[in-house]
Parts: structure tokens; C-alpha cells; sequence
């Protein structure tokens, strides 16, 4: 929009000349912004930051369309722009850097424009992802794969994480130069910084995986020194939460490559594995709990939270936790509606009746508690609770979120409630793997007609997963809103090597198996060339089971349950 002359009048020439240059950046129209510079520069107009970073973007953004004879002109010009920029005391600010920077790597030197990075410190400048672009893109698209490395090592230790172009060119420049387990390395890490891949990504594994390369990697089945440790391997995708193992390439032989479908409940058409259903780590989920217990001591009363601490560590055989409260006042919005025991009382059965027997902990604030006590119709149901360790009751004063959220994470157990957690306290632990450990661990639950239905995890994760036979299978970012026509990548090696016991690796639930280990290896590169510890999104299936250790009431030991190997299977109603 053309401004009044009224308006026009009352501007300076420096503001004038940053409204031109404004709409030379609007149009992508590099000769009249390049005309203004020179008319300023010959008036002995004073510029601003504003004006050299718009005259530089313009510089930069117009490279892809100007034609290849005008090029080398207009990054020389944008060059001696910087070195005015600098000449007159302005520091050169992020945006200015990284214009320059693609500047330099649109000549095909990504020295200068990592080196352009690398002194941004002294104009008290910080790189982000967009300023390294160019000098990683460059030394990939020449192939000088440890060149990229270098600038990977630079962005890590300024705390700038990867992005799917930014891996994709990683893994490509490895496959490209015959460094395999570099290439793994970057699988780890491109599921870790994304979910479904582009086209573009696709291709890059496409070529990778059809590699006469791709084919001789990997490790054999057989005995001797080149024997798959299965143990290990399974091990690890315990450790991990599930959903890759992180030991580098299984197996051996061509690789089959197919986009195929995944079924309702996470078979592939193709390869006929099971998906599985991603869940936090063992680091994380550690890290999730401490930081639950953290805040809560902290905001309700220190000794009362400290003692259900103590309590769990003695009761940890649950393997689901109810939040009684949600429960209880399901729908119960209505004119003679109240606390619903009744509804709370069918949760607990349902539960009880698909783990085998096994009582849920159900946690209740106190003042609930002796309420329903009061009605003689509840009292022997709640006695009876009581003495199976059903019930924790939430001390006066206390918030019951922190104790049954805790419990849930700790216990590393499902959690029933349609509590989705968006409160102020849920907020405070922040959503890095928040988000993800829900969708693993929530059911959610419906009354209709009286009728209870459980809405269980998903029975499979839309994120790349590594699997223990080690093949891959890769979603992609097809557009697609209806997860069943979603195309997948399915990468095996069929027929490679058999397992020790075939049956027995079929039936593993990496969730199932974390509840009674506590220590697993860490994953590593099964290579010489890199070692691979990657903490990425993890995948788990749905049944569960229980901890090694042996639950303790309040008042005292109950007998010891019998061994911990008998699965809860949650299924959708």
C-alpha cells in the first residue's frame, strides 16, 4: 500500500529509503534495491542494521532466481555490503550472518560460510539452525563428509539441535562416501527429530538401502565372533522404552524395500511384524518421576508426600492406577448428582478382572473418602479396599494430582482418568516427553447406557522403528489424515538369520519386560566406527506386567503374589 504524500513528507530520508527497501524485499526485486544502496551510499546516507540486513536478505533470497550470469555479481555485492556493515561499527546481527552465509555457499565455499559461523562470538551474535544451514548443505553436496561432521560437532556444542533436512543430508553424505555406520548413526537420530519423513527422505533411504553397500553391512546370526548377542539386543530395546535397539545393523544379505500399510493394530502388510507403541525411556521415565516428586514436595505438605514415597517403594506391584476423583464425577454434572461409587466400583472390577486378579491403586483425596463412609452402603465396600491396598487416601490440604500422576510414572503402569492433564501443575513438568508418556500410559474411559468402555493406548506409534530382527519401518509425511491409507517404508532383510527361539522373540513386549528389569544396558554401536547412544522416541506394545518387588500395606505385609510374569492385556471395548 503506497503511503499518503502527508506521510511521505514527514519522513526522513533514512526512513524513506527502509519503507523502499521494505518493498524491494516484498517483490524480490534485487536491481532497484541495489539501485538504493547506491544512491544512499553516494548522498553519504548514514544505514542502519535495518537497512544492511534487508539489503542482505535481498541479496541472498534472490540467488534462486536470478540467472546464473548475474549471480557471482550479486554475491560479491552482497559481500561488499557486509564489509560496509562492519566498516561502520554495526555488528553484524543472526539474520545478517546467515544471508552472507548462503551467499558464501552459493559459490560453493563452505569454508567461509561455516567460518562466517564460527566468528559470530565476536559480535556478540548466536548462531541458530538457519545459519549453519548453508555451510552443512555445501560440504554435503560436495561431498566432504568430515567437514560435515565438524559443523554437526560446532551446532552441538552451541546447543542447536537437527532437523529432518539436516539429518537426511548427514545420512546421505555418509551413504554416499561408504561411511556405514555413520549412516546408522543417522537413522537413530532422524527418529529422533521427527515422525513421518518427507519424499525427499525417502528417497535418501530408498538409495541407501538398495546399496550393494547397505547389503554387506551388518552382523551375522551364527556362532564365533561375529554372533549376535540376543540378550543384549533385547536388553536394549528394554532400556530404551522400546522401538529400536541402538546396536547397529542386524543380519545380513539384500534388503527389500517396500511402501506397504500398516493394519488397525500394527501388523505390516508386508513384512507382517508388529509396530510397536512408543513409550519414554528408562532415563526419561527416571527423570519424568523425580521431576513429578520434585514439584510436589515442594507444594503439598513435605512429610505427607515424603510418606506415600515410602508407601509406593513398598507397593509397587500395581499395574494400573485410577484417578478416583475423575472417575467418580464422571457426568455426574446433573441436579441429584454426585460422587458415583458405583461407577468407581466397575472401573476397579473391569481392571481387575483384565490383569488376572490383580487390585489397581486407586487414589482418593481423604475428605472423599470419609464422606462416603457416612453412607452406610459404602462402608463395606471401602473397608474391603482398604484392606486389599486398593486405596490411597490424599491427606486434608493436598492436591491428589501429584500422587496419582507419581504413582502412574514410578510404577511405570497405566493410568485410568480422562484428566488430560492441562492444569498449571502438568504444565510446571513441561511437554518434552509429557505428551509422549500419555498417549503410552492414559486409558480413558466412557459410561454409555451404563456400560463401561476403555479407550486403551494406541496399539502402534506413527514414528520411525527400529526393530529386533533389524529391520525399519519409516512413516511418511503423505498427506494422509487417515492413518490406515498412511504409506510406510518397511526395510527388511527376510530370511537373514533365524532367532535362537523364534516363538519366545515374537511375544516380547519391550513395556512388559522394563517392569521387572532395572538394569540394562545402554545402547551401543555394534561397529568400530561409532558408537550409537541415541535417546529418540521409543515404541512399546499394550499388555503389561509387574514389578519384581513385593507389594507392603500400611499395616503390614501381605503374602507374597505369585511371580510377576502373568500379563494385564487392556483391550478397546
Amino acid at each position: 500500500m503506497e503511503l499518503s504524500k502527508k506521510k511521505k513528507k514527514s519522513l526522513t530520508l533514512e526512513s524513506q529509503l527502509m519503507y523502499d527497501l521494505g518493498t524491494c524485499s516484498k517483490s524480490n526485486d534485487l536491481s532497484r534495491a541495489l539501485s538504493l544502496y547506491d544512491d544512499a551510499i553516494s548522498n553519504n546516507l548514514r544505514l542502519n542494521h535495518n537497512h544492511f540486513n534487508t539489503l542482505l536478505y535481498i541479496c541472498s533470497n534472490s540467488l534462486t532466481s536470478s540467472p546464473n550470469s548475474t549471480k557471482a555479481s550479486t554475491i560479491d555485492k552482497g559481500f561488499t555490503i557486509l564489509d560496509r556493515m562492519i566498516a561502520q561499527g554495526i555488528n553484524p546481527t543472526e539474520a545478517a550472518i546467515t544471508a552472507v552465509a548462503r551467499l558464501a555457499a552459493a559459490k560453493g565455499d563452505g569454508e567461509l560460510a561455516f567460518e562466517l559461523v564460527k566468528n559470530m562470538g565476536k559480535y556478540k551474535a548466536l548462531p541458530r539452525l538457519r545459519t549453519y544451514g548453508p555451510a552443512l548443505f555445501a560440504f554435503c553436496e560436495n561431498l566432504e563428509a568430515e567437514k560435515a561432521y565438524i559443523v554437526e560437532e560446532h551446532m552441538a556444542e552451541m546447543k542447536v539441535g537437527l532437523e529432518e533436512a539436516e539429518v537426511a543430508a548427514l545420512l546421505r553424505v555418509s551413504a554416499e562416501t561408504g561411511r556405514v555406520y555413520k549412516v546408522y548413526a543417522y537413522l537413530l537420530k532422524l527418529r529422533n527429530c521427527v515422525g513421518c519423513v518427507s519424499e525427499g527422505t525417502v528417497k535418501v533411504l530408498e538409495d541407501w538401502f538398495g546399496s550393494e553397500l547397505a547389503a554387506r553391512a551388518g552382523a551375522g546370526a551364527g556362532a564365533g565372533a561375529g554372533a549376535l548377542d540376543w540378550d543384549r539386543i533385547r536388553g536394549a530395546v528394554v532400556s530404551n522404552g522400546g522401538g529400536w535397539h541402538g546396536k547397529g545393523w542386524l543380519g545380513k544379505g539384500k534388503w527389500v524395500v517396500d511402501r506397504t500399510k500398516i493394519g488397525s493394530e500394527g501388523s505390516c502388510n508386508s513384512c507382517g511384524e508388529r509396530l510397536a507403541c512408543v513409550d519414554i525411556d528408562n532415563v526419561e521415565t527416571k527423570a519424568f518421576a523425580e521431576s513429578v516428586a520434585s514439584l510436589a514436595l515442594k507444594r503439598e505438605a513435605h512429610s505427607n508426600f515424603s510418606q506415600f514415597q515410602e508407601w509406593l517403594k513398598n507397593h509397587a506391584d500395581y499395574e494400573a492406577v485410577v484417578d478416583g476423583a475423575n472417575v467418580g464425577l464422571y457426568q455426574q454434572n446433573f441436579a441429584d448428582g454426585g460422587f458415583s461409587i458405583s461407577q468407581l466400583n466397575v472401573v476397579v472390577k473391569e481392571i481387575r478382572q483384565r490383569c488376572h486378579g490383580k487390585w489397581p491403586l486407586v487414589v482418593l483425596h481423604k475428605k472423599r473418602y470419609w464422606s462416603l463412609m457416612d453412607d452406610p452402603s459404602n462402608r463395606e465396600l471401602l473397608e474391603e479396599w482398604s484392606k486389599q491396598d486398593v486405596l490411597y487416601t490424599t491427606p486434608n490440604g493436598s492436591n491428589d494430582d501429584w500422587y496419582w500422576i507419581y504413582a502412574a510414572v514410578k510404577l511405570k503402569c497405566l493410568l485410568v482418568s480422562n484428566d488430560e492433564m492441562r492444569d498449571h501443575i502438568f504444565e510446571l513438568l513441561g511437554r518434552n516427553f509429557f505428551l509422549k508418556w500419555k498417549e503410552r500410559h492414559q486409558v480413558h474411559f466412557i459410561f454409555r447406557k451404563g456400560s463401561l468402555q476403555l479407550q486403551m493406548p494406541p496399539s502402534y506409534s506413527v514414528v520411525m522403528q527400529e526393530s529386533e530382527k533389524g529391520s525399519w519401518h519409516v512413516p511418511t509425511a503423505d498427506g494422509c489424515n487417515d492413518e490406515a491409507s498412511r504409506t510406510w517404508l518397511c526395510i527388511s532383510r527376510p530370511n537373514s538369520y533365524q532367532y535362537p527361539d523364534e516363538n519366545s522373540m515374537k511375544s516380547i513386549d519391550p513395556v512388559v519386560d522394563s517392569l521387572h528389569s532395572s538394569n540394562q544396558p545402554s545402547p551401543s554401536a555394534c561397529g568400530t566406527e561409532t558408537v550409537i547412544n541415541e535417546n529418540g522416541s521409543h515404541g512399546t506394545t499394550t499388555s503389561f506386567q509387574s514389578f519384581n518387588d513385593k507389594p507392603a500395606p500400611k499395616t503390614g505385609k501381605r503374602k507374597d503374589r505369585s511371580p510377576p510374569h502373568s500379563s494385564c492385556h487392556l483391550q478397546l471395548l
